[in-house]
Order: C-alpha cells, then structure tokens, then sequence
C-alpha cells in the first residue's frame, strides 16, 4: 500500500510492502508497537527509537503527533485519494493559520505571545506541562494572534481551544 504523508511543507512517499518499508523508494528499517490502551507508540527508525503520541486531528487523514518534544501536525492520504484529488483540484489543504488545541490534557505553564502579535510558521506560542514534560506547542503557519484562551497554571483538556489567529494575506 502506498501512502503520501504531508509534514509542514514536505511530502513523503511511503510504501508499505511484504518486503519492506521505502520512503520515496529508499529502504527503510523501521517498526511501530503500540501501547495498549494509550495513543503511544514505540518508534524505532534503523537503531534510533522514540516514544511516538499521536492521535487523529481536526479532519479525516490528519494527525497530531509529538515525537521528542517537538509538535507535528501530518496529513496522510493513500494513492486513490491523492489521485481524486488531483482530478478535481482539491487539496484537502487548510488555508490560513490553524488555531492551536491542547494536544493532550495537561497544564499551561507560559505563554509566549500577545493578542496583536505576528508569528511566524514554526514560532513557539505555548508551552504546555503533559505527561511530565513540557511541551512547546508552535504556530503552524504565518498570521496574527487574535485572541489567548488560557493563562499560565491553568490545567486544560484534550481540544481543548487555546490560541486563535487571523490570516495576515
């Protein structure tokens, strides 16, 4: 099976066969265990493993994932979906900035923005106290803050809406 994966602005091809893993076409060792009952997961990549929290996103094929600390926001679709939608010119894309949930319940520890302030793709907005770990949760594009929902010491849940932003285009 052949799956597209979209990361920030990067586009991955990736191949899951009886013989192996390719990430556009190279060979990959990799493995994935996941822990019963959480959405954690075992990551090892050739000798290198890492704990993998990833849970769906806002949409069907998005997921949220923090892997050594850093937030990622992936879109996966498989062939016959990338092939639709290159057909009818729907990329499945969400255009302006994305505001910004609590991955996971947990404690905000520090803001880092204003109402009124501009970010910039990948600029860290909060950080956020989860599962004994700070996490810096990052503007996943360019736009203006428009409104804070949290403030430092406030525990928050999953979704839980934090940071809104408007479109600076």
């Amino acid at each position: 099976m052949r799956y597209f994966v979209t990361i920030g602005n990067q586009t991955f091809e990736v191949e899951l066969a009886q013989d192996g893993i390719r990430v556009d076409g190279e060979p990959v060792s990799a493995e994935m265990i996941g822990l019963a009952g959480t959405p954690l997961r075992r990551l090892s990549i050739g000798a290198r493993s890492h704990v993998l929290h990833a849970t769906n996103g806002e949409s069907p094929g998005l997921w949220d994932l923090h892997l050594d600390g850093e937030h990622y926001t992936a879109e996966v679709v498989d062939e016959r979906t990338r092939a639709i939608r290159a057909m009818t010119g729907k990329t499945g894309a969400v255009h302006g900035p994305k505001p910004i949930r609590a991955p996971m319940p947990g404690l905000i520890t520090r803001v880092q923005v204003e109402v009124g302030v501009q970010v910039a793709h990948g600029q860290g907005v909060v950080i956020m106290e989860a599962m004994k770990m700070e996490n810096e949760l990052k503007a996943e594009g360019a736009g203006t803050v428009s409104r804070i929902h949290v403030q430092p010491g406030q525990a928050v849940e999953k979704g839980a809406l934090l940071v809104e932003f408007a479109d600076n285009g």
